[in-house]
């Protein structure tokens, strides 16, 4: 199987109109809203900025490539999110009221720096979340036994062997399912986050 034929980014940049973007939507909608709490934008506004966000993520993806670089993509799409907010808070800017003595503008910019605890927080939470995204979608495409052993050994820790025992399967047998979720799971995040999980990394 070509490494980048389940790629997200790939089938989006190759069929842009496809049910690939309603999955990129679905993917990050949630995390972009919650994120935009986190800098007081409230939800009657949220709506909007999440769909400037991810217009902006649409217009300039041809544009776009990660050259391999794990979580390429999550560091664009949070530059993307710094701008939109920077435009919001200085359009609210101008009527004070709206604003009170916040202090956005200092938040928004530790958020930029990608230096800044803040900017961890978001490598953090965006590769969590997206992975969690990426099991959830992944799930339906593996029996039920293959989809166990893989969540068995590699996200509760279970040694093979006794996976195996547990579910009187070969040890071989675990070992597979293992790999080939893991294998979809590398594919399907190409450039989206850190390959750093333990069922990256061994597999």
């Amino acid at each position: 199987m070509n490494e980048t034929s389940l790629s997200l980014l790939h089938r989006l940049r190759h069929a842009p109109e496809s049910e690939s973007w309603n999955r990129l939507v679905n993917l990050y909608a949630p995390l972009i809203r919650a994120w935009l709490r986190k800098y007081d934008v409230q939800d009657c506004d949220a709506d909007d900025l999440v769909q400037e966000v991810l217009l902006a993520v649409s217009k300039d993806l041809d544009k776009f490539e990660h050259h391999g670089r794990p979580g390429a993509f999550r560091g664009w799409l949070k530059a993307i999110l710094v701008n939109r907010l920077r435009i919001f808070w200085r359009g609210r800017g101008r009527r004070p009221e709206a604003r009170g003595d916040s202090d956005i503008d200092a938040r928004i910019a530790q958020l930029d720096d990608p230096a800044s605890e803040m900017s961890r927080i978001w490598d953090r939470e965006h590769d969590q979340y997206v992975l969690r995204q990426l099991l959830t979608l992944a799930e339906p495409h593996f029996e039920p036994n293959t989809w166990k052993a893989f969540y068995r050994v590699a996200l509760e820790g279970a040694k093979p062997d006794v996976v195996a025992q547990e579910m009187g399967i070969s040890l071989n047998a675990v070992c597979l399912a293992k790999s080939r979720v893991t294998r979809r799971l590398r594919q399907e995040s190409a450039g989206l986050i850190e390959s750093s999980s333990s069922f990256f990394t061994k597999s």
